[in-house]
């Protein structure tokens, strides 16, 4: 009897009714014949509005108890579903992550998991139960609860799915799969049947919201499929796999964006070897993670550092920039939240030149200036101001033909 991972996300838990429609899904996939593990996020709004509370005490919240906190969301979806699943004549047990044994490294609010004890899983489905697991938190060697970022419960399902050798990780979410754009700012935007790892690591990064970051690269790493599905409808979804050769057709395969990010300048920087690296550890030592970076070239011997960051971690960089900035001699500090990215993915960019030529000539005839450029092999993101990014999201769409499957270079 094969075992079967089932994530589901806090639009799935979102309510009494919704939880119930999950627990019906979850006991029918136990009655085909598999054993069923179940990993919950918090319900829908719940963790922000934990952080909202967080905040009103203090603007910054210590990590820790922060995570102390937010792990609450989780504990009581996985709870509600256990009790659901019991009202159906089924039997399930709940269980968090210490009761489990995910031990992750001590990054409060950003841990990454080092090790899955799956005794305790493995005991109970033997024993005959579904096992629901709470998502998106682990625990240190010393017994600290800590938080995997948020989307984390997604991680902990891929992570459950490798430590299990599961048949197949299933992720449950409010939408049928991955679309060539966000079908809310695009009308005629694609789902997506098949897409790699690759792909949908960049597309991940670049802000899509369907799959976590760091599910994906675990997934990668272990060669395990993700089966991407909806939760209110019995359709097939979207496969996450390894490359072949029909992704490489369509030059680009999708349009990510995001607009909660941030860019931070360092006004007046020395022009000196080494500064950029003393800039950059000291804020890599907050564990602020930094997206997109640019120097400009300046005059009288100083420079300019730009980098686009989450803004959740805005107040925390700014700090650390500013004691950087005296430490420095540097001349100023300058924020702006008022920006976005956007960026195109796809593995057919690797073997066609001029994708980007494409991309810049379309946002400059909408007269849409680009802030920043990042490029890999198969993406190019660009910076640009907040309130041009769902004009540019439908103009690269239409560009790239991604309503009629995809742009071929010849077809320009």
């Amino acid at each position: 009897m094969g075992i079967i991972v089932q994530k589901f996300g806090g639009t799935s838990v979102a309510n009494t009714e919704r939880i119930k429609n999950v627990a019906r899904r979850i006991i029918k996939t136990k009655k085909s014949g598999k054993k069923v593990v179940a990993v919950l996020s918090a319900p829908s709004g719940m963790t922000d509005d934990l952080i909202r509370r967080a905040k009103e005490i203090s603007p910054v919240p210590h990590e820790r108890e922060l995570d102390m906190l937010l792990s609450t969301g989780e504990q009581t979806s996985i709870a509600l579903l256990a009790m659901a699943i019991h009202e159906l004549g089924e039997t399930a047990i709940s269980l968090n992550a210490s009761q489990v044994g995910i031990f992750t490294d001590k990054a409060h609010t950003k841990a990454k998991i080092r090790s899955i004890n799956s005794h305790k899983i493995k005991k109970e489905l033997d024993a005959g139960k579904i096992v629901i697991v709470a998502g998106f938190q682990g625990i240190t060697e010393d017994l600290d609860i800590t938080t995997l970022g948020r989307g984390g419960s997604d991680t902990t399902g891929v992570a459950l799915g490798v430590a299990l050798d599961a048949e197949e990780i299933e992720i449950y979410t409010d939408v049928e799969g991955v679309y060539t754009a966000d079908p809310r700012i695009v009308e005629d935007a694609k789902k997506i049947d098949l897409i790699s790892y690759e792909e949908m690591l960049e597309l991940a990064g670049a802000g899509a919201k369907v799959l976590h970051l760091r599910s994906v690269e675990l997934a990668a790493k272990y060669g395990m499929k993700i089966h991407l599905r909806s939760s209110f409808e019995e359709c097939v979804g979207t496969l996450v796999k390894e490359e072949d050769d029909t992704m490489e057709k369509a030059v680009v395969r999708g349009i990510g964006h995001s607009k909660k990010e941030a860019k931070i300048t360092i006004v007046g920087v020395p022009d000196k070897p080494g500064i950029a690296a003393r800039i950059f550890q000291k804020i890599a030592s907050e564990n602020i993670n930094v997206d997109i970076i640019i120097q400009n070239l300046g005059t009288n011997g100083r420079n300019d550092i730009s980098f686009t960051l989450g803004v959740d971690e805005v107040e925390k960089a700014k700090k650390v920039s500013e004691e950087l900035q005296k430490e420095l001699n540097a001349l100023d500090v300058k924020c702006d939240e008022n920006i976005a990215k956007i960026s195109i993915v796809g593995v057919g960019m690797k073997s066609h030149p001029g994708v980007a030529a494409i991309m810049f000539e379309a946002l400059a005839k909408a007269e849409i200036n680009i802030e920043m450029i990042s490029t890999s092999e198969v993406k190019i993101a660009c910076v640009i101001k907040e309130e041009k990014l769902e004009e540019a999201v439908k103009i690269l769409h239409k560009s790239f033909k991604l309503e009629k499957g995809g742009l071929r270079l010849e077809e320009k």
